[in-house]
């Protein structure tokens, strides 16, 4: 036996030395190599987007409009959205998702902001998609904490797997201390049926018909990503913070996201807003972006095309970085990196194709709709 503290013989060192080094190497996961190219412009201001089961797309506009993008990239606009949109600073139409039994109802459900600008609140609509054409809105459900602040609204939806629909709502901005509140409905994640009641077996519920009897977790801000991972059976959101502090949490029903108590960002004015990053009984992000990138969308990676990425969450940016890569498992990070360098503008919403294929929306006035594909 080689006593401790005897060197090794140099050509073994060598050796050694390089193994590791080419181990660490492969270990390492790089992104794989893609191409991006534009599938349709002229889109104005795009918010979400979802896919059709005959491989047409539909878009949400921010300004009140639902575009419906054909496969050979036309665009047609469905003139029948609900009347009473609010549009104003972040507020108009937002998410846009498809019921799991789509195939069978033709459900198509939307967030948008609604009210008055002394007055105004995020509301759930829902309406029935046939050819070509969307009929029978109607509001299944309102957020009944209002506000004077067109901005924070959060807005996105998610289905899970027995069919209740998760929704983020936003902290009004004015209104943080709301999100430790359960009086309010602000900053918060809620669960309810398809069709807008609360469930009985949420982690507040007192059959009281409050604000509590829908609330999922609490201390959210702006919560602009929501993911269901069905594989693992968890709920995935990013979020925004002020300046600094974006986050992305693995969501536990009942659980304390820690916003305004807790935060890695401070005020917009530089002031701080709270002294803690920590807090007994709030739970800690699994992903922190100081200082903030702005995260957009988010979506978890199945499908063929890119089958490297399986399981893993592609994120859209409003500040440079705009795409990220992130990799969790098991509660804990792996993988959080900004990737495609190339695309260099602001990107609102990310979605996967039925073939595998990545699409991005891209932000503004003049937008586009980008997808991203294999280079190999």
């Amino acid at each position: 036996m080689r006593p401790i503290g005897t060197s090794l013989n140099p050509l073994i060192a060598l050796v050694l030395f390089v193994f590791v080094g080419i181990s660490s190497a492969v270990a390492q996961p790089v992104f794989p190599n893609v191409t991006v190219e534009t599938v349709a412009t002229g889109l104005r201001s795009p918010w979400a987007l979802t896919q059709l089961p005959d491989g047409q797309w539909l878009i949400s506009e921010k300004s009140g409009s639902i575009v419906l993008l054909s496969e050979n990239n036309q665009k047609q606009y469905l003139g029948d959205v609900p009347p009473d949109i609010y549009v104003a600073g972040q507020g108009g139409l937002l998410d846009i998702e498809l019921h799991p039994d789509f195939a069978q109802n033709g459900f198509v459900y939307i967030t948008y902001a609604a009210g008055e600008p002394d007055a105004n609140y995020l509301a759930i609509a829902r309406a029935v998609y046939a050819q070509g054409s969307l009929a029978a809105w109607e509001r299944l459900f309102s957020v009944n904490s209002l506000k004077d602040t067109p901005v924070h609204y959060a807005g996105r939806l998610a289905f899970l797997a027995d069919g209740s629909l998760l929704v983020s709502v936003g902290d009004g901005f004015d209104y943080r201390e709301d999100a430790q509140r359960n009086t309010s409905m602000l900053g918060k994640i809620l669960r309810l049926s398809d069709t807008g009641e609360a469930l009985a077996d949420n982690p507040f519920y007192t059959g009281a018909g409050g604000p509590q009897d829908f609330i999922y977790s609490l201390g959210h801000r702006n919560m602009q990503g929501l993911v269901y991972d069905a594989k693992n059976n968890q709920v995935l959101a990013h979020e925004h913070g002020p300046a600094g502090g974006d986050e992305i949490n693995v969501i536990t029903a009942g659980a304390n996201y820690g916003w305004p108590v807790v935060t890695r960002g401070k005020d917009y004015s530089g002031a701080n807003i709270s002294p803690f990053e920590t807090y007994p009984g709030m739970v800690e992000p699994i992903v922190n972006w100081t200082p903030s990138i702005a995260p957009a969308g988010m979506v978890q990676y199945r499908g063929e095309e890119l089958a490297e990425l399986d399981g893993d969450l592609l994120i859209t940016a409003l500040k440079p970085p705009h795409f990220h890569w992130v990799r969790i498992q098991n509660g804990e990070r792996l993988i959080q990196k900004p990737v495609v360098g190339s695309l260099a503008m602001r990107l609102r919403d990310v979605a996967v194709g039925q073939g595998g294929a990545v699409y991005l929306l891209t932000d503004g006035d003049d937008a586009s709709l980008l997808r991203m594909t294999s280079a190999d």
